[in-house]
């Protein structure tokens, strides 16, 4: 009750603050618009605490004790129990030790995948403009404190509850807080709250709540950690379900034939529990996370941050990229050239009022480089600046009202020239001109910028064109040239003219199909056929608003594509949480970071590509996982059900099941840094390939395990004690042995495992091999024996390898129409020109790396014969 009253007593503490007078609110505060010192900002953090809302840990002790709770752990706990009470101890100490081992390593990934993603985060900690000892600071928004000044910019999130001081009214965007779509107007004198969005203008506030006491405070934080269910995942977990349907009904059917056979009914559940553990796949979430958690350290190292794991995954899908022009693929490094000039005005003068309408402590590019194209660093001197109105993505201009030298006021301004000649009162004489001089800077790759100014009556003179030059970056169009052989579509989506985006995709071997976005219409209704095909086959498009950037992701995904979109601006927030998979890039406001699924900390899209290429390889090695753990799960379940229905021999003892599950499942997580090569297009799960496949291994594997059982019963003669050891060292060794098999679609020489993976396959069969010679918890072997169980592994091996091949080129006839063509079909020239390809690619590209050597290896044979 008492927590409630404290809490009643905040939130009306907070009104109070909120509707005070400003000038009352200053002294309640001890502040002023001059900010604290900052001795006292350290002293207020210590009294009020950092300006974050508190995560709810879990104790860590309680987190390892929740792997003890769950379907899987009770059957495991289950047979336990029974071990105890049919008092076989060495079954019972096994699968004691199963199951200790799944809860130290389930929760020992997670805590590292936690610890990694909560590093990568770090990185991402807001900061914000603070007025400290008189001086503009950028500390961390989680160290701000009631009495703070703060300057709040467009695409800012309000880091506390504030009030806004003098400046001109804001528009904030307050929809994750209050769900109002449209944003809100706020003046002086009002209050902004923490989680919402500066859409339009720059003001000063006055901080007057921080972390939980803040209005709304549990909207604050801004790197959400809950992660939802992508395609990829589902396909995984259906796999997984359709494992344990299968596992739980064979069984039943055990369980039921040995009670009809009156076996002991103890003994049997045991088995029967440790039957169905052992077929269960209780590493596959563990080896999903730890997967996806090596992943995200890759990208990390290349600086790419990712703040939802599933977009590794979604990203291995995408088949379309709207990508930014603007410090995507161009420098975003802008350099001022010659001007037009309207009428004979000097260029230094049309230079001079454009640096007039920039503000250099914004470091916006176009203000950065039109005040870089003064003369001399003196020229402003003489002119103060009494008003600016900041840039933004609706009006497409910035203004300042100026006072000169001589006393005299008057306003400047610098946009879009479009937007500046229809303000202008001259626009009729020099429109004409400047369009055409517009044209001509486009057709060289220049952007335009007009400038103008009002004379003594007030009117917008138009005096101008600035050219702006911002070149394509230099790994560009090698890297747009990658994605299209990846099977990516790299779209261009850019602000500026038709023509300059024309220009720019022609350098950058883009495609010269770019659409004007302006005739897109009422985005708000459905679009023609017509429309949303053009969307399709469009190279990129020009002059687009923040309302466009959603309709065409919207278009395209609808037509069946999975989009990726970068951006950096707070009008690019709707479309990156839209898109499959949202990519900040390097400077992006706060609003799109926290929409995206992966930030940049670096420019250019080759980073881009990497994480398409890192997502592609994380997908290969899930496929080889599932394909890998259903032939597994078929080839014990389907020989142990018809030995003890036909045979009437348990083949395995529940000792045996148990050690042949606790190695698969400790050496099967090094898959996640196993060597694979990504596919040139783009990935999809295809079950009816996996499953195919997967059965056609685990039938096999049932045939080969029947065979050595009738080697060992009808031709050698062996008892059933020793038959048992010999089956489990085959099921062992033949078992780790699959996932060479799996881990390729060529044949199983054709990719270098990742020597993390051998080394933990060759350890654990090291230890069975071991077990099985020495008897350790069964009979022994000897050497003798154990050297032809190997032997015949090996054979059984290379034949399975063969029916791999021939199994993909039923399930997947085409999936490599190169390898299914005769030589005699290829002349040495195509052979020669696919394999420089190769050579350029890297040697990067699974598929093509097979397809192009083999076509290379059959074409050098027949040379001779020529």
């Amino acid at each position: 009750m008492k927590a409630n009253t404290d809490q009643s007593k905040a939130l009306e503490a907070n009104d109070d603050l909120k509707s005070l007078p400003l000038p009352e609110l200053e002294k309640k505060l001890e502040s002023s618009p001059d900010g604290l010192s900052q001795a006292e900002a350290e002293k207020r953090l210590s009294h009020y605490g950092p300006n974050e809302i508190e995560e709810k840990k879990t104790n860590a002790f309680l987190k390892f004790l929740s792997y003890f709770w769950g379907p899987i752990p009770w059957m495991i706990e289950v047979a336990v129990i029974l071990s105890a009470l049919a008092r076989h101890w060495p079954d019972f100490g096994i699968i004691l030790t199963l199951l200790l081992a799944n809860a130290v390593v389930g929760f020992w990934e997670e805590h590292q995948a936690g610890n990694a993603i909560a590093a990568l985060k770090a990185k991402l900690a807001n900061k914000t403009q603070v007025k400290r000892d008189g001086k503009w600071v950028n500390p961390e928004a989680r160290d701000l404190v009631p009495g703070d000044v703060i300057h709040l910019r467009l695409g800012d999130i309000v880091p506390a509850d504030a009030r806004l001081l003098d400046g001109d009214p804001v528009e904030v965007d307050q929809s994750a807080l209050t769900g109002e779509s449209l944003p809100a107007t706020r003046k002086p004198c009002e209050a902004v709250f923490s989680g919402s969005i500066i859409r339009t203008g720059e003001i000063d506030a006055l901080v007057y709540a921080t972390g939980k006491n803040t209005y709304f405070g549990k909207t604050a934080q801004l790197v959400q950690g809950a992660q939802t269910a992508s395609h990829f995942q589902r396909a995984v977990l259906k796999i997984g379900n359709y494992l344990i349907i299968l596992a739980l009904t064979l069984v039943t059917v055990i369980i039921f034939v040995a009670l009809f056979r009156g076996d002991p009914i103890l003994a049997t559940l045991q088995f029967a529990l440790v039957l169905t553990v052992a077929a269960i796949p209780v590493a596959m979430p563990t080896v999903l996370s730890v997967t996806m958690a090596v992943g995200a350290r890759l990208l990390a190292k290349k600086e790419a941050i990712v703040t939802r794991l599933a977009a590794i995954e979604e990203l291995a899908g995408v088949d379309i990229l709207c990508a930014d022009k603007t410090g995507t693929l161009t420098q975003n490094k802008l350099t001022l050239g010659d001007p037009f000039s309207v009428n004979g005005i000097p260029a230094d003068q049309i230079i001079l009022n454009a640096a007039l309408a920039s503000r250099a402590d914004n470091q916006d590019i176009i203000d950065l480089a039109v005040l870089g194209g003064l003369s001399n660093d003196q020229a402003l001197q003489g002119y103060q600046v009494l008003h600016f109105q900041p840039f933004d993505p609706v009006h497409k201009r910035t203004e300042a009202t100026v006072k000169g030298a001589d006393g005299n006021e008057f306003k400047v301004t610098k946009g879009a020239p479009q937007v500046i000649l229809s303000l202008s009162a001259n626009n009729e004489q020099v429109k004409a001109d400047v369009e055409k001089a517009i044209n001509e800077f486009a057709a060289r790759g220049f952007r335009s910028l007009g400038v103008a100014r009002a004379d003594q009556q007030g009117q917008w003179q138009f005096l101008g064109v600035l050219p702006l030059f911002d070149p394509p970056r230099d790994e560009a169009k090698a890297t747009i040239a990658t994605a299209r052989e990846m099977g990516v579509k790299v779209k261009m989506v850019t602000g500026d003219a038709l023509a300059i985006a024309k220009e720019t995709a022609i350098k950058l071997d883009m495609g010269p199909n770019i659409l004007d976005a302006g005739g897109f219409g009422d985005t708000k209704h459905h679009e023609t056929a017509q429309l949303a095909e053009s969307i399709e086959k469009a190279d990129g498009f020009a002059q687009v608003f923040p309302e466009h950037k959603f309709h065409i992701i919207d278009v395209l995904q609808k037509r069946g594509h999975i989009v990726g979109m970068t951006g950096d601006g707070v009008n690019d927030a709707p479309a990156l949480k839209k898109a499959d998979c949202g990519i900040a890039v390097s400077g992006a406001t706060d609003a799109a970071r926290a929409a995206a699924d992966i930030v940049l900390m670096t420019t250019g899209l080759s980073v881009i590509i990497d994480a398409i290429k890192e997502s592609r390889k994380i997908f290969q090695r899930m496929n080889s996982y599932a394909i890998y753990r259903i032939a597994e799960t078929l080839r014990v379940l389907l020989f142990m059900t018809l030995a003890i229905l036909i045979f009437n021999f348990y083949p395995l003892t529940a000792v045996m099941i148990v050690m042949l599950a606790l190695l698969n499942d400790g050496a099967i997580l090094s898959i996640a840094y196993d060597n694979v090569h990504y596919k040139d297009k783009p990935e999809a799960w295809n079950m009816h390939r996996v499953l195919g496949v997967s059965t056609v291994l685990g039938v096999i594997g049932v045939v080969s395990a029947f065979g050595l059982f009738y080697l060992g019963e009808r031709v050698f003669h062996l008892d059933r004690a020793h038959i048992q050891t010999l089956m489990y060292l085959k099921l062992s060794v033949a078992g780790h042995l699959t996932i060479f098999l799996t881990r390729t679609r060529g044949p199983f020489w054709s990719i270098r495992p990742a020597p993390i993976l051998w080394m933990a396959v060759l350890g654990t069969q090291i230890v069975a091999t071991l077990l099985a010679v020495y008897g350790v918890f069964m009979t022994p072997l000897g050497w003798g024996w154990a050297a032809f169980v190997w032997g015949y592994a090996l054979v059984w091996f290379l034949i399975n390898d063969r029916m791999k091949l021939l199994a993909y080129r039923v399930f997947d006839p085409t999936a490599e129409p190169l390898l299914s063509k005769k030589p005699a079909d290829m002349t040495p020239q195509i052979a020669k020109r696919a394999y420089q390809l190769y050579e350029q690619g890297g040697r990067q590209d699974g598929r093509a790396v097979q397809d192009w050597e083999k076509a290379e290896r059959e074409i050098r044979k027949d040379e001779p014969r020529k």
